[in-house]
């Protein structure tokens, strides 16, 4: 792609960065931010600035929080405190707060254990997990995992080293097609797997 300056170059070639921009995207982007107002290129590098440097995660649920002001850590009537999805990541969690079928904790483990690549469970938010599990009223677990070889080995390292509790553990429904990921699947099927889920049979493993 030959450019008129170096200048839009650079541009181009850091928004092209970005997942799912490419570099004819990445280049209206660049045109579209170079006939705005100044005010407003510089509003958005300030936010994209902010967001990098003042978000914090959760000590407890691994959420991204600010001013260290997460919603788990608040009292909530409409917080149902008993029950704690497992989930990968933040956007997992969006995604299912947007069905409007759960209403209970989430816990963030921050990936899936993966031995090829070399993330094992010493490197996600397991220990934390175990440790809410011992200090609080939790009756239920829920795996919200992607259906993957990778969240499913996970579940299981997990399921074995809750066995020692007296809880429910359970799992979202299939709904989400096998190797598809939490984030990306609609909402209504989405929270038909989490209102139809089932146990996790630890023995069938």
């Amino acid at each position: 792609m030959k450019l008129p300056t170096k200048l839009l170059e650079d541009a181009v070639n850091e928004i092209s960065k970005l997942p799912g921009i490419g570099k004819k995207t990445a280049l209206r982007l660049s045109l579209f931010l170079l006939k705005k107002e100044k005010d407003f290129t510089q509003n958005l590098s300030k936010s994209i600035i902010d967001l990098k440097e003042k978000t914090q995660y959760c000590d407890v649920c691994h959420m991204m929080c600010e001013n260290d002001e997460c919603s788990c850590k608040k009292n909530s009537p409409f917080t149902n405190k008993e029950i704690l999805c497992v989930v990968e990541d933040t956007p997992d969690v969006l995604a299912i707060q947007n069905t409007n079928h759960y209403n209970g904790l989430f816990h963030v483990i921050g990936g899936l254990i993966s031995p090829i690549d070399g993330i094992g469970p010493e490197e996600l938010n397991i220990s934390t997990l175990i440790k809410r599990v011992q200090e609080n009223e939790i009756r239920e677990i829920i795996f919200a995992l992607s259906p993957t070889l990778d969240g499913d080995t996970t579940a299981f390292y997990i399921s074995k080293k809750l066995s020692k509790f007296n809880i429910k553990i359970t799992t979202i429904s299939r709904g989400i097609p096998i190797g598809g990921e939490i984030e990306y699947a609609d909402e209504v099927t989405l929270g038909r797997s989490i209102s139809s889920r089932i146990n996790y049979n630890l023995k069938n493993e």
